[in-house]
């Protein structure tokens, strides 16, 4: 199990009844508990499984299914209906469950017993009809829930288990997720707002808006030893020319700058217990940098969002508190996987045939857990926009080559779209005069498909990207939060996801309508 998960556990429940006699029942038990142990041991699943015995009655099912509701630990709940388990007893449990579910359709036996399999053997072997039974009432009761089939030994039943392990402790992590906003949506832009109320209710996080000026309470309160301190780790973290190493000179000043701003930020988002933020470009601070009570950020803190954003908090440029939240879940749900994760907004398109790809950037707030050097460079540039039009001190560098997942969020009015695409990373040219960290892809299947269905979607211009989340952790995700997915990716066609857009709509009208 990983340590980043140790807090979380997820219960494993057994379907049977007392039919078969109590001998039976204890059988049912001791292959349970191996079936658990074996799974905690395969190194697999990074979450612990803990066996919570057998369900033989209504009554047995609904206490369990409380007991998870209530248990901060219990992230989610794994069925298996080793025998006959009748599907009526598990009504009033699976109504009141609100925790993740995982159906598990496997069997203690790996092969039947051709030459000595008898009645008793049958008996204690019924996951391929007690199986059906309980996802008939499942479906009936219009349950969500995620179903796995395959051999409990078998690695790839295992993964499968273990992606929806990930997506359900992120989904634990979201339902007490605090998103901060500094400064407000930014020029007028739909995308990246949406409803707040409705996001609380149907995917969990708080957004709050939180005034510069209390932010800039903490920046005061930040001690210069203390920067003194963070600069000299960037100076040994990242590669960076011999001027940033003297605080005094332009340069490092910006540095350290930078350097009391992360402080800042970090000071309050754990006085908050936010788990995110947003920054806003147009408010920084008091207006007048020349004024001599200035007090306030020199420039966007871009590098504190990017050394943030690689510790595991949420962040969204522009006020945009959706990519905030999902990009925290998108980090939470692959800790422990090597590849990385990052905010990304899409900057500038390069028109070259089969190869056309998008350039995907922001000003300056992009993670370094997807750079493909082991030491990104600290620089400093002039960034002429907002309100403050100075030298800033970013983490320059370019992505990782190879395939990856890029996801966003849309408040589509009546009810939220996850936007899902295939992207492929591949190598960039130098960009010299523009000194940005920087990932170029090509959406999937292609260029021209890829961004069309995007748009077509209402897809947004943010978007939280990882190489190893794959559309499965998605497809989890929406299935949980009960939100609508779109997946864009070698198979699509315009014309299908076109037709796949009508249809969801349709659905979630009339959806609505019956509610």
């Amino acid at each position: 199990m990983s340590q980043a998960f140790s807090e979380y556990e997820i219960w494993w429940v057994t379907g049977a009844q007392l039919l078969y006699g109590g001998d039976a029942v204890v059988a049912v038990d001791g292959h349970s508990k191996e079936m658990v142990d074996g799974l905690n041991a395969s190194g697999n699943i990074p979450v612990k499984i803990v066996y919570k015995g057998t369900a033989n009655s209504s009554k047995e099912v609904e206490a369990v299914m409380k007991a998870a509701n209530n248990d901060n630990k219990c992230i989610g709940i794994i069925t298996w209906m080793h025998t006959f388990s009748p599907a009526k007893m598990w009504i009033h449990g699976l109504q009141q469950l609100q925790k993740p579910l995982l159906h598990f359709h496997t069997q203690y036996n790996e092969e039947i017993p051709w030459n000595t399999m008898d009645m008793d053997f049958m008996n204690l072997n019924q996951s391929a009809h007690g199986d059906r039974e309980f996802g008939h009432i499942c479906a009936r009761l219009r349950i969500r829930r995620k179903v796995v089939v395959g051999y409990w030994k078998d690695a790839t039943a295992q993964k499968h288990i273990a992606v929806w392990a990930r997506v359900a402790a992120a989904w634990a992590d979201a339902q007490d997720m605090l998103i901060i906003r500094f400064g407000d949506q930014m020029n007028n832009v739909a995308v990246t707002d949406g409803d707040k109320v409705s996001a609380e209710q149907v995917l969990g996080y708080h957004v709050d808006y939180c005034p510069v000026s209390e932010l800039m309470e903490h920046f005061k309160a930040v001690k210069d030893a203390d920067v003194d301190a963070l600069f000299a780790t960037y100076m040994k973290e990242y590669d960076h020319v011999a001027e940033l190493e003297n605080k005094n000179s332009e340069a490092g000043q910006k540095v350290w700058n930078a350097a009391k701003a992360e402080l800042a930020i970090r000071s309050i988002l754990k006085a908050k217990g936010a788990k995110g933020f947003t920054t806003n470009f147009d408010d920084l601070g008091t207006d007048n940098i020349n004024d001599p009570k200035f007090v306030g950020f020199d420039q966007i803190p871009g590098l504190a969002s990017q050394r943030l954003m690689a510790e595991g908090y949420g962040f969204g440029a522009e006020g945009d508190w959706k990519s905030a939240a999902l990009y925290r879940t998108v980090w939470f749900m692959t800790q422990g996987l090597p590849m990385g994760a990052s905010f990304l907004e899409d900057y500038t398109l390069n028109f070259n045939g089969r190869e056309s790809a998008i350039l995907q950037s922001h000003m300056l707030e992009v993670c370094p857990l997807i750079a493909a050097e082991k030491k990104p460079k600290l620089e400093v540039h002039f960034l002429g926009i907002g309100i403050r039009k100075s030298q800033t001190a970013r983490l320059v560098f370019t992505s990782k080559k190879g395939d990856g997942v890029t996801a966003t969020v849309v408040d589509m009015g009546n009810r939220f779209r996850l936007i899902v695409n295939d992207v492929k990373c591949i190598e960039p040219k130098p960009l010299p005069k523009l000194p940005v960290a920087s990932a170029l892809w090509i959406p999937q299947p292609n260029f021209e498909v890829g961004a069309g269905a995007w748009i077509l979607a209402g897809g947004t211009h943010h978007s939280c990207f990882s190489y190893d989340v794959t559309p499965e952790y998605w497809e989890d995700y929406a299935e949980i939060a009960g939100i609508e997915m779109v997946h864009i990716n070698k198979d699509t066609t315009i014309e299908n996801f076109k037709i796949q857009l009508r249809n969801n709509e349709v659905y979630y009208m009339l959806n609505k309508a019956l509610m």
